[in-house]
Formats: structure tokens, C-alpha cells, sequence
């Protein structure tokens, strides 16, 4: 398989993870662990993904705690593919950051933005969504991947579909009506239902000056700023403490969509965000040694009687009798145990805490 000519993956590594405490924290979050049983973290399944699409195009943007551990699990990346974020801006100021670095090397670069912590299971559908996107991206549009819903999921934003778009190259375009929060269970099954509704996944194609530019209509500080650091790196320390912290559906995708601006893509991608630990069990599936037992990580240290349970162990023996539907989560120094159904509020443990500056444990 070929690259797509002039594509750039831009790979945000960022966020802690929190509802998949205990195994990611702040110090080792979700992205640099294999949650899905497939033998390699989040961020090298993203990396093997893209990289027949791109070859060596690729930037990472991530912590500057987490640069030496990327670096580590991407050894093939040259040194100025990781970009170090000083502090947390949440991912407009870092895809941002990414657009004015790429524009400075090629100003027809296209990016696409790709989380580091998702899962595709049909990278052939990926594959061809993303080149319909490329080709939107060169005729100016902002575009975005919609994920064709398989629930009424409420903790996703969805994209409404306007018309269909009539592009050569980009058959299934459709015009982006608007951006919805996460909606309430009531209103995603009316979304779902209607078929005029995907989910929103977080992933932008766009060419990389016209990011900037859509950027620079409500944030022109912003880019200014942007584009000093990526001309001089050394600004870093005193230019990005002063970047709003913003995502970039709320500073760029929202407004843009509502002057026509956002084109999507629709594509059924066998799509999961990782985002709980339902999440982990729907995607690992029962264990074939241990009936009934979903095992995240290696299973010798589980025995399982009469039980069904999601387990994670660090190298204690976990032992189950009789007990159905938990999440079982041990680590060398916390212990989690919950409901698939209460999987969502596990971040309330980190607030928790947080609040009693348990700061090590989080």
C-alpha cells in the first residue's frame, strides 16, 4: 500500500485516562498500556495504522512527561516527530501547535488528527475514509470522520449530516449541519433511530494553513503565538502557559461548521474510544482458558470459580467464587473493584483522590 501524497498524521497523546484508573495515570495514562489483549499499546496500534497512509509523516504531540516513554514505544520516530507539551492545553493548542510546525515545512500540508488512544478493527474502511477526506481537505473544508452509531451511546458527541456533497474522489461526503453534546439516552435513541446522526470521534482532516486560518477567526492570539513557537522552540516555556486551554471542536469544528465549512465523511470503522472498562471487556472478550472471565493482561494469576467478572491482575493471585458481572482491577498499590454498568464513574475515585492530595496514587 502506497501513502497518500502530502498527508500528515498528527497523533494527539495526551489526557490521563481516568475512568481506566487504576491502570492509567497521570505518570503511565491509557495510550502507553495494551488494553485490548492485541500485544501493543494504544500508541503503537495507531502508529501501525497510519503509517501506511503517511510513511514518516507523522508528529506526536504529548506530554513532556510521557515524550521519553513515546519516544521509547516509537523508536523509528526521528527526534522532531515528538513535540513535548509543557502543560496540558487540552487538543486544540496541540493539534494547533502540530498545523504551524507542518506549515513551516509544507504549506500544502494536509493533517489528519488521529487520537492515540482508539481502536479500528476495519483499517480498510479507515484507509478509504481518510483519502475521501484528503481530497475535501484540498478544496479548503475543515472535515471530519463520522462513525456510523451501533448504539444510542451517551457519552459520544454526534455530527448531524446536512446534503450529500458532490465531489469527485469523496463520494460519501455529506455537509456537517451542526455539532451535538453528549446527549441523553432519550435523545440518542432518537438520533440513532432517524439515521441522520454519527458519532463524533474527535478525528480532523484539514489542510494545515487552513486550520490556522479557521483558528485565527476566534483565536488569533492563539495562532499567533502558534506559529512563533514553531519557528523558535525555545518560546515554548513562556509562550504556552498563556494558551486558552479549548478542544478544537469548540474552537474551530463548532464555529466553522455553522459558516459551512465542515464537511464528513461517514465510514463504519469497527470505532471504540477505550473509554471504560465495558469498553475493554466488549473489546477483549472472554478468555478461552477461564469461561466466563474476561482477562486484561495475562490470566495465570486468576482463578475463577462459578464467576464472570472483568480481572486485571499485577501479579497477585485474584481468586473469584461465585460472584457475576464485576470489574476486578488490582495493581501493585490499588485495588478496584465495580459494576460494567457504574464502568463511567470509576474517574470519581481520582476526584476523590485528588481532592485528599493523594496525588501519587492518581
Amino acid at each position: 500500500m502506497t501513502g497518500i501524497a502530502g498527508l500528515w498524521a498528527v497523533i494527539p497523546a495526551g489526557g490521563s485516562g481516568t475512568r481506566l484508573w487504576p491502570i492509567s495515570r497521570r505518570h503511565s495514562p491509557k495510550f502507553l498500556h495494551d488494553l485490548t489483549g492485541s500485544g501493543q499499546s494504544l500508541l503503537r496500534a495507531t502508529w501501525d495504522r497510519l503509517q501506511p497512509l503517511v510513511e514518516d509523516r507523522i508528529l506526536v504531540v504529548t506530554g513532556v512527561a510521557h515524550e521519553e516513554a513515546v519516544r521509547r514505544q516509537l523508536p523509528m520516530l526521528g527526534y522532531d516527530a515528538v513535540i513535548g507539551e509543557p502543560s496540558p492545553r487540552d487538543s486544540m493548542p496541540a493539534i494547533g501547535l502540530a498545523a504551524a510546525i507542518l506549515e513551516r515545512r509544507d504549506p500544502e500540508a494536509v493533517l489528519g488528527s488521529f487520537a492515540a488512544d482508539h481502536v479500528i478493527t476495519e483499517p480498510e474502511n479507515f484507509r478509504r475514509a481518510v483519502a475521501e477526506a484528503v481530497v475535501l481537505a484540498r478544496r479548503g473544508e475543515l472535515v471530519t470522520i463520522g462513525i456510523e452509531p451501533t448504539e444510542p451511546a451517551t457519552g459520544f458527541g454526534y455530527i448531524r449530516l446536512g446534503g450529500r456533497l458532490d465531489v469527485v474522489g469523496a463520494p460519501s461526503a455529506h455537509r456537517v449541519d451542526e455539532f451535538v453534546e453528549k446527549p441523553d439516552l432519550q435523545t440518542a435513541t432518537r438520533y440513532v433511530e432517524c439515521g441522520e446522526y454519527r458519532w463524533n470521534a474527535g478525528m480532523f482532516v484539514v489542510g494545515a494553513t487552513t486550520l490556522l486560518e479557521l483558528l485565527a477567526q476566534n483565536h488569533p492570539e492563539m495562532v499567533d503565538h502558534l506559529r512563533i513557537i514553531a519557528g523558535d522552540p525555545l518560546r515554548m516555556r513562556d509562550l504556552w502557559p498563556s494558551l486558552q486551554k479549548i478542544a478544537i471542536d469548540h474552537a474551530v469544528a463548532e464555529p466553522a461548521a455553522a459558516a459551512g465549512r465542515v464537511a464528513v465523511v461517514p465510514a463504519s470503522l469497527g470505532w471504540d474510544d477505550v473509554g471504560d472498562f465495558a469498553s475493554v471487556t466488549r473489546l477483549v472478550g472472554v478468555s478461552d482458558d477461564l469461561p466466563g472471565i474476561t482477562a486484561i493482561g495475562p490470566a495465570d494469576d486468576i482463578i475463577s470459580i462459578d464467576s464472570t467478572a472483568t480481572v486485571a491482575s499485577s501479579g497477585r493471585l485474584v481468586a473469584l467464587i461465585g460472584v457475576e458481572d464485576l470489574v476486578v482491577i488490582d495493581t501493585q498499590d490499588a485495588l478496584l473493584i465495580t459494576r460494567p454498568e457504574r464502568a463511567q464513574e470509576v474517574k470519581r475515585v481520582v476526584e476523590v483522590l485528588t481532592a485528599q492530595g493523594r496525588i501519587e496514587l492518581t
